[in-house]
């Protein structure tokens, strides 16, 4: 689609609020691509010219538009993640089961590490931090 990073985000948050019925405004993009509104009016024109987006009038609020992700765009990036999950299948699939295993294994200790410890456990106190220090 050569799409750059903000654009790609902004069209992935809209076709998953598409598919869940919710109405998407500019201020909903800003928000999840982490810009500027003058910088999200850029991209929501740039993505409006390139055929990807549409506006529409707002249902309730007279103030601000809907945005859409067009069919085709939505199809397009349908077609391009469907390929991009094959090849990590692929990738998966032909590997021989020992190092799969390995793989697993390696995946869930960076999983474990990344559990909050200490201070920053949920539900952890002080004392909590400090009788695990002393074990």
């Amino acid at each position: 689609m050569r799409l750059n990073e903000s654009d790609m985000r902004a069209i992935r948050m809209i076709i998953r609020a598409q598919r869940q019925q919710r109405i998407v405004t500019p201020k909903d993009i800003a928000h999840e691509v982490g810009i500027s509104s003058a910088s999200t009016t850029k991209l929501i024109d740039r993505l409006v010219a390139g055929g990807h987006l549409t506006r529409a009038p707002h249902p309730t609020d007279r103030r601000t538009t809907c945005i859409e992700v067009t069919s085709h765009t939505r199809q397009s990036a349908h077609d391009t993640i469907g390929r991009q999950h094959a090849r990590r299948f692929r990738v998966a699939t032909d590997m021989p089961p020992e190092d799969r295993e390995t793989v697993i294994r390696f995946l869930d200790a960076l999983v474990e590490a990344d559990i909050p410890q200490g201070d920053l456990a949920p539900h952890s106190t002080s004392a909590d931090a400090q009788d695990k220090d002393a074990d």
